[in-house]
Protein backbone atom coordinates (compact mmCIF):
# COMPACT_ATOMS: atom_id res chain seq x y z
CA UNK A 1 0.00 0.00 0.00
CA UNK A 2 2.57 2.23 0.86
CA UNK A 3 4.15 1.64 -2.81
CA UNK A 4 1.00 2.09 -4.30
CA UNK A 5 0.87 5.75 -2.45
CA UNK A 6 4.13 6.60 -3.48
CA UNK A 7 4.10 5.52 -6.97
CA UNK A 8 1.34 7.66 -7.15
CA UNK A 9 2.99 10.59 -5.57
CA UNK A 10 5.81 10.14 -7.86
CA UNK A 11 3.21 10.51 -10.65
CA UNK A 12 1.45 13.18 -9.26
CA UNK A 13 4.86 15.39 -8.95
CA UNK A 14 6.07 14.05 -12.65
CA UNK A 15 2.52 15.53 -13.63
CA UNK A 16 3.04 19.08 -11.58
CA UNK A 17 6.16 19.08 -13.24
CA UNK A 18 5.32 18.74 -16.47
CA UNK A 19 2.38 21.32 -16.26
CA UNK A 20 4.96 24.12 -14.87
CA UNK A 21 7.52 23.22 -17.72
CA UNK A 22 4.51 23.87 -20.46
CA UNK A 23 3.46 26.81 -18.73
CA UNK A 24 6.93 28.33 -18.91
CA UNK A 25 7.06 27.42 -22.03
CA UNK A 26 4.14 28.96 -23.05
CA UNK A 27 5.30 32.22 -21.32
CA UNK A 28 8.48 32.39 -23.19
CA UNK A 29 7.08 31.49 -26.38
CA UNK A 30 4.76 33.96 -25.44
CA UNK A 31 7.58 36.54 -24.90
CA UNK A 32 9.25 35.99 -28.01
CA UNK A 33 6.35 36.75 -30.15
CA UNK A 34 5.62 39.94 -28.25
CA UNK A 35 9.49 41.38 -28.41
CA UNK A 36 9.35 40.50 -32.12
CA UNK A 37 5.92 42.91 -32.27
CA UNK A 38 8.33 45.34 -30.73
CA UNK A 39 10.79 44.97 -33.74
CA UNK A 40 8.19 45.11 -35.87
CA UNK A 41 6.76 48.67 -34.79
CA UNK A 42 10.43 50.16 -35.04
CA UNK A 43 10.77 48.44 -38.45
CA UNK A 44 7.48 49.95 -39.38
CA UNK A 45 8.15 53.87 -38.24
CA UNK A 46 11.65 53.05 -39.84
CA UNK A 47 9.69 52.16 -43.50
CA UNK A 48 7.26 54.83 -43.45
CA UNK A 49 10.57 57.55 -42.58
CA UNK A 50 12.58 56.36 -45.58
CA UNK A 51 10.44 57.61 -48.41
CA UNK A 52 10.38 60.43 -46.96
CA UNK A 53 14.17 60.76 -46.22
CA UNK A 54 14.59 59.66 -50.09
CA UNK A 55 12.19 62.42 -51.50
CA UNK A 56 14.49 65.23 -49.63
CA UNK A 57 17.31 63.81 -51.38
CA UNK A 58 16.37 63.51 -54.49
CA UNK A 59 15.81 67.15 -54.87
CA UNK A 60 19.47 68.00 -54.57
CA UNK A 61 20.81 64.55 -56.19
CA UNK A 62 18.27 63.80 -59.29
CA UNK A 63 20.44 62.22 -61.20
CA UNK A 64 21.62 59.40 -58.50
CA UNK A 65 18.16 57.42 -59.62
CA UNK A 66 19.72 53.73 -58.82
CA UNK A 67 20.70 54.63 -55.92
CA UNK A 68 17.32 55.81 -55.12
CA UNK A 69 15.58 52.74 -57.11
CA UNK A 70 17.46 50.17 -54.35
CA UNK A 71 16.50 52.09 -51.40
CA UNK A 72 12.60 51.68 -52.12
CA UNK A 73 13.36 47.79 -53.44
CA UNK A 74 15.05 47.37 -49.96
CA UNK A 75 12.63 49.12 -47.70
CA UNK A 76 9.73 47.06 -50.06
CA UNK A 77 11.51 43.44 -49.46
CA UNK A 78 12.25 44.60 -45.76
CA UNK A 79 8.22 45.27 -45.12
CA UNK A 80 7.14 42.21 -47.17
CA UNK A 81 9.44 39.17 -45.15
CA UNK A 82 7.20 36.99 -43.45
CA UNK A 83 9.88 35.25 -41.60
CA UNK A 84 12.63 36.25 -38.84
CA UNK A 85 15.46 34.85 -41.16
CA UNK A 86 14.11 36.86 -44.16
CA UNK A 87 13.49 39.96 -42.26
CA UNK A 88 17.24 39.85 -41.63
CA UNK A 89 18.23 38.91 -44.62
CA UNK A 90 15.71 41.96 -46.18
CA UNK A 91 17.32 44.40 -43.31
CA UNK A 92 20.74 43.78 -44.34
CA UNK A 93 19.81 44.74 -47.80
CA UNK A 94 18.21 47.75 -47.00
CA UNK A 95 20.60 48.67 -44.21
CA UNK A 96 23.61 48.94 -47.00
CA UNK A 97 21.05 50.62 -49.90
CA UNK A 98 20.92 53.50 -47.21
CA UNK A 99 24.36 53.38 -46.15
CA UNK A 100 24.51 54.48 -50.14
CA UNK A 101 21.87 57.24 -49.70
CA UNK A 102 24.45 58.74 -47.24
CA UNK A 103 26.81 58.54 -49.25
CA UNK A 104 25.36 60.56 -52.03
CA UNK A 105 23.92 62.61 -49.19
CA UNK A 106 27.80 63.19 -48.23
CA UNK A 107 28.18 64.54 -51.62
CA UNK A 108 26.20 68.00 -51.49
CA UNK A 109 26.72 70.34 -48.86
CA UNK A 110 23.81 72.08 -48.86
CA UNK A 111 21.61 69.02 -48.15
CA UNK A 112 23.57 68.30 -45.25
CA UNK A 113 22.48 71.70 -44.03
CA UNK A 114 19.01 71.50 -44.95
CA UNK A 115 16.79 71.54 -42.04
CA UNK A 116 14.24 68.88 -43.30
CA UNK A 117 17.11 66.62 -44.00
CA UNK A 118 18.90 67.10 -40.44
CA UNK A 119 15.96 66.32 -38.59
CA UNK A 120 14.95 63.10 -40.42
CA UNK A 121 18.36 62.22 -40.24
CA UNK A 122 17.80 62.37 -36.34
CA UNK A 123 14.79 60.76 -36.56
CA UNK A 124 16.11 57.59 -38.09
CA UNK A 125 18.87 58.19 -35.96
CA UNK A 126 16.53 57.58 -32.84
CA UNK A 127 14.61 54.80 -35.01
CA UNK A 128 17.71 52.84 -35.69
CA UNK A 129 18.83 52.82 -31.75
CA UNK A 130 15.02 51.75 -30.63
CA UNK A 131 15.45 49.25 -33.12
CA UNK A 132 18.37 47.95 -31.86
CA UNK A 133 16.81 48.17 -27.89
CA UNK A 134 13.89 46.00 -29.57
CA UNK A 135 16.74 43.72 -31.12
CA UNK A 136 18.41 42.79 -27.81
CA UNK A 137 15.16 42.31 -25.93
CA UNK A 138 13.95 40.19 -28.69
CA UNK A 139 16.96 38.24 -28.40
CA UNK A 140 17.25 37.86 -24.75
CA UNK A 141 13.94 36.51 -24.53
CA UNK A 142 14.83 34.02 -27.53
CA UNK A 143 17.78 33.21 -25.51
CA UNK A 144 15.86 32.35 -22.42
CA UNK A 145 13.26 30.54 -24.38
CA UNK A 146 16.04 28.19 -26.52
CA UNK A 147 17.81 27.45 -23.33
CA UNK A 148 14.71 26.18 -22.01
CA UNK A 149 13.52 24.38 -25.00
CA UNK A 150 17.27 22.64 -25.16
CA UNK A 151 17.65 21.52 -21.48
CA UNK A 152 17.26 18.47 -19.88
CA UNK A 153 14.15 17.40 -18.93
CA UNK A 154 12.51 20.44 -20.49
CA UNK A 155 13.51 19.47 -23.46
CA UNK A 156 11.18 16.15 -23.65
CA UNK A 157 8.12 18.34 -22.80
CA UNK A 158 8.88 20.51 -25.45
CA UNK A 159 9.46 17.77 -28.06
CA UNK A 160 6.67 16.04 -26.85
CA UNK A 161 4.14 19.95 -27.07
CA UNK A 162 6.17 20.44 -30.02
CA UNK A 163 7.76 23.80 -29.49
CA UNK A 164 10.32 24.51 -31.78
CA UNK A 165 13.57 27.07 -31.11
CA UNK A 166 13.02 30.57 -31.81
CA UNK A 167 15.40 32.71 -34.61
CA UNK A 168 17.66 35.24 -33.53
CA UNK A 169 17.58 38.33 -35.33
CA UNK A 170 20.83 39.84 -36.10
CA UNK A 171 21.58 42.19 -38.98
CA UNK A 172 24.74 41.69 -40.47
CA UNK A 173 25.89 45.24 -42.03
CA UNK A 174 29.92 44.68 -43.04
CA UNK A 175 30.44 48.08 -42.61
CA UNK A 176 29.58 47.75 -38.73
CA UNK A 177 32.58 44.73 -38.57
CA UNK A 178 35.29 46.85 -40.11
CA UNK A 179 37.63 48.87 -37.72
CA UNK A 180 37.10 52.28 -38.29
CA UNK A 181 39.64 54.50 -40.01
CA UNK A 182 41.02 57.30 -37.77
CA UNK A 183 43.42 59.69 -39.71
CA UNK A 184 44.49 63.26 -38.62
Amino acid sequence: MVVLYGLIFLVVLVAFYGVGVYNRLVKLSTLVAEAWSGIDVQLKKRYNLIPNLVETVKGYASHEKETFENVTKARNQAQNATTVEGQQGAENQLNRALINLYAVAEQYPELKANENFLSLQNELSDIESDIEKSRRYYNGTTRDYNILIDSFPSNLIAGITNFKKAAYFEIDVEAERENPQVKF
